[in-house]
């Protein structure tokens, strides 16, 4: 079995650490689109067109599930993707992040940092009160923090500060964080040190679960027999500056990058 795991740059590592912690039977096919990086500053036709030439391509590698791990990308192209490519499952982040916020929450306010473009679609109080509709969702849009963990973030005085300002956006009383971006993780013991004793949500782990769901019922259709492997397989797929992604990546994931290609796209 292969995964097909995007998102605009490293972000999506958040989501495909998960994937390896979870599922040993699979390899992995991860796009980083980094040329095109940030999303959250494109148009949602621009996004979509992107997001349908990425799907081609991991299409024409056989995946055999599609993880959109991108907040913006999923507001944008989650229904354009499934309506073409309707021989794969294809999986978002938002709506696990939101169902396991709806879990964690006690007094049902629940707060979102996100790309500006995730914020102005309101993917995540469509998708909570969809779930709950007595929870109150505020969203906050972050332009610089995406572009800033793609060059690679640095622990600061400046860097908290601006943290700081997007984070004070937000209702104090929320009781819930949900993590709206797939980059975020990366700077995650920076944000933890600015919200006390909020609930850090991380929708890379509820995303994790449902693809190892969909893996299970597929096996369970085609009968593939699913053998654990020592190590399992990865090939990334770069579409900007190769080594700036290898140097994040392998900070965040703590282990070498190897198989780290330009793709053939377009």
């Amino acid at each position: 079995m292969k995964i097909g795991v995007f998102d605009s740059g490293v972000g999506g590592l958040s989501v495909l650490k998960k994937i390896k912690e979870k599922i040993d039977f699979a390899d992995i096919i991860y796009y980083g689109d980094s040329l095109n990086s940030p999303y959250g500053s494109k148009s949602v036709e621009e996004i979509q067109k992107l997001c349908l030439e990425i799907g081609e391509f991991l299409i024409d590698n056989r995946v055999d599930i599609i993880v959109i791990a991108c907040n913006t990308a999923t507001a944008a192209a989650l229904d354009t993707l499934r309506e073409r490519f309707t021989s794969v499952p294809i999986i978002g982040v938002v709506q696990p992040g939101a169902a396991i916020a709806i879990k964690e929450s006690k007094n049902r306010k629940i707060g979102v940092l996100s790309t500006p473009l995730t914020a102005k679609s309101r993917v995540y109080e469509k998708a909570i009160k969809t779930i709950n509709s007595k929870y109150e969702v505020f969203q906050k849009g972050c332009e610089l923090l995406c572009p800033m963990i793609e060059r690679g973030w640095e622990s600061s005085e400046r860097n908290t500060e601006l943290l700081k300002s997007y984070i004070e956006q937000l209702p104090n009383d929320i009781d819930t964080l949900v993590l709206g971006c797939t980059h975020y993780p990366l700077i995650r013991e920076d944000i933890e040190k600015l919200i006390g004793n909020k609930k850090i949500i991380d929708p890379a782990e509820e995303t994790a679960m449902q693809v190892l769901f969909e893996l299970n019922k597929l096996a369970l259709r085609t009968g593939f027999k699913k053998i654990k492997k020592d190590k399992i397989g990865i090939d990334y797929f770069v579409s900007g500056d190769i080594e700036m992604f290898r140097k994040v990546g392998e900070r965040f994931l703590g282990e070498k990058l190897l198989n780290v290609y330009q793709p053939l796209i377009g």
